[in-house]
């Protein structure tokens, strides 16, 4: 096969603008367990991973395109010990460079190797504020000291603290003590982003979706801490994202399909976006076509690009311009077809699926206990320790 296989440029869209952020999940190896992990499910069975040229020769088709940011992500992307190489390789090439990092495996002399390889961004995520809750949900005791000591150690180098929260029922009604730690710790930005249901969370999903009465609370919350931060200046900025499932119109999902974003998987797979693999549509992988060939003229990031493909009531939205007929991996999770209007528009024939989640959520007991870990044996004797 041609690795180009690319058409004439006169075939392509003259609205299809070069991908701007390169994301690049370098492994699905990943020390923690978390059972809102968007991985696949298959994840253990993904043990191809491309190689450090390989990797080196995504990056140099990407910023050749045009791209101007790359993140670094898995799955742990501190289990790669390639990692200084390929930091140094993308800022050469000039990427603003991210790490996205349960910081997990990072030590300050990583930092040290980070920051010389030319590292712009370092993100933390946590999964609570307390060593107890964080260990039941991440499967490691020692997780959440690591974590401070490692955020601590990311602002001394100078870098800006920025860390991640998913929340969850289980984590959401401690939304006050959360913001209070990311004050501790000085945080720069902070994303308190509530569960996104793909991979492993829509797994979980009854057991995690939050109640709609813990959704307002937390809404208050963060609203009387962006007050607070307005008159004291901390937090430079405080983001909150709602789940899909408490709206009634969708989000402009990835600022539409292959508009922006472009995803490579471990084993080289491209994406429109790193949840997209679960959909029954061919993507291409880079070892068979370059890259100018994937994004411009590629089945997969053609298929929903654009209005043409749109059915009714989408086609006829006067909305379709900002939601871009909302989330296609949502849709066919819930609907079994990833053509139909995703069910959290309230114009969705199958909004119903959508209501019926957060009345599931409402009803629910479920404990963290029975929720199912990417490594279930080693989270539920954590979880039985701290109980």
């Amino acid at each position: 096969m041609n690795r180009s296989g690319s058409s004439s440029v006169t075939e392509r869209k003259p609205a299809v603008n070069p991908p701007l952020w390169l994301l690049a999940e370098l492994t699905y190896r990943c020390p923690l367990q978390c059972p809102y992990c968007s991985n696949p499910l298959d994840f253990a069975q993904q043990d191809k991973e491309l190689t450090t040229e390989q990797w080196i020769d995504v990056f140099r088709q990407a910023r050749a395109m045009g791209s101007v940011q790359i993140g670094f992500s898995g799955g742990e992307p501190l289990v790669r010990k390639d990692l200084p190489e390929l930091i140094a390789a993308a800022r050469n090439l000039g990427f603003y460079t991210n790490l996205i990092t349960s910081g997990i495996g990072l030590t300050e002399k990583k930092i040290d190797s980070f920051a010389e390889a030319g590292l712009d961004h370092i993100q933390i995520s946590f999964q609570a504020s307390d060593e107890t809750l964080n260990a039941a949900l991440a499967g490691s005791e020692k997780a959440f000291r690591q974590k401070l000591e490692m955020a601590r150690a990311v602002k001394a180098h100078g870098y800006p603290m920025v860390l991640n929260f998913v929340l969850h029922r289980h984590n959401i009604d401690q939304i006050d003590r959360i913001i209070e730690l990311c004050i501790e710790l000085e945080a720069d930005d902070v994303e308190l982003a509530t569960c996104q249901f793909y991979g492993w969370a829509q797994l979980n999903r009854e057991g995690l979706l939050p109640t709609r009465e813990q959704i307002e609370r937390a809404e208050q919350v963060v609203k009387q801490y962006r007050e607070r931060m307005a008159e004291s200046g901390s937090l430079t900025n405080l983001l909150f994202v709602t789940p899909d499932y408490y709206e009634e119109r969708p989000k402009g999902c990835m600022g539409g399909w292959g508009a922006i974003f472009l995803s490579v998987t471990p084993e080289g797979t491209a994406l429109p976006c790193h949840s997209a693999r679960q959909l029954p549509v061919t993507f291409p992988s880079v070892l068979e076509h370059d890259l100018q060939h994937i994004w411009y003229d590629s089945f997969g990031f053609n298929r929903y690009r654009g209005f043409d493909w749109m059915p009714e009531p989408c086609r006829s939205c006067d909305e379709k311009e900002k939601d871009f007929g909302g989330c296609r991996c949502q849709a066919f999770m819930l609907t079994g077809n990833a053509d139909n209007a995703d069910p959290v528009c309230a114009k969705s024939p199958h909004h119903g699926k959508i209501i019926a989640a957060r009345e599931a959520a409402n009803c629910t007991q479920m404990q963290i206990s029975q929720l199912q870990f990417r490594n279930r044996v080693n989270s539920q004797l954590i979880f039985k320790a701290n109980a």
